[in-house]
């Protein structure tokens, strides 16, 4: 007799909206100020309409947080959840060693920071963990930060990464409309597009052992040291 799969518990409304919360652009951590190199993008000319700005930003899903930064996110929030302070730092000290230029490196760095700020006004946080995660040398990354805000909700796994890739793609998407520059219209189909791959990259990346995790961009790597002495930019990254 063929099993019937029973469906999965519903997520709380409290869970969904703390999931929305965190991946909402308004999350007072700057996000809004990182372009990821994507304004030096548009200044070599790689990047030029809507077509463009939609490949360049699917393929730094794909190849750049699909293959790193989400399995980071996934396996930090194992870590918090059964307490794994070595394993946490190991995180961010593997998650710091790939950003290859200073910009990168300042990004992760000031949004960990500011999202530790913000957990600390918000209660029920847990204080031990908070005091763990502000104490990792030389900052936290953002995406560990992510991570044990995630934690502290009863969210799967699954669900805070989507989260996280989703708060990324807005993030992205709201930058390529100013730096290229598009129209509101323009942003929503590469939104689209994006959230139409976000599933199968969040998947790949829960599967994937620390052997298995990688960065290597190197066009990216120089576009974004290039940007930090471009004369005229938008955005610190």
């Amino acid at each position: 007799m063929p099993r019937v799969r029973r469906p999965a518990a519903p997520t709380s409304a409290a869970t969904l909206l703390a999931l929305m919360w965190l991946a909402s652009p308004a999350l007072p951590v700057g996000g809004f100020s990182y372009s990821e190199g994507l304004e030096a993008a548009v200044e070599a000319g790689l990047v030029h309409n809507e077509a463009s700005a939609q490949a360049w930003l699917l393929d730094q899903l794909l190849l750049g947080l699909g293959r790193g930064e989400l399995a980071v996110v996934a396996q930090a929030i194992a870590a918090w959840r059964r307490g794994d302070a070595p394993r946490v730092r190991e995180l961010n000290d593997w998650l710091l060693s790939t950003r290859e230029s200073a910009e990168l490196r300042l990004q992760t760095e000031q949004m960990g920071r500011s999202l530790g700020a913000w957990l600390q006004q918000r209660p029920g946080t847990d204080a031990a963990a908070l005091a763990r995660l502000l104490a990792l040398p030389p900052a936290p990354s953002y995406p560990v930060a992510f991570a044990l805000a995630a934690a502290g909700t009863s969210a799967s796994v699954r669900e805070a990464v989507l989260a996280c890739a989703f708060g990324w793609a807005e993030n992205m998407v709201q930058a390529a409309i100013k730096a290229v520059p598009l129209g509101q219209s323009a942003g929503q189909r590469m939104l689209g597009a994006l959230v139409e791959a976000i599933p199968e990259t969040v998947d790949a990346a829960l599967a994937l052992r620390d052997g298995e995790r990688m960065a290597f961009m190197p066009m990216l790597a120089v576009l974004s040291a290039r940007h930090e002495t471009q004369y005229s930019r938008l955005f610190r990254s």
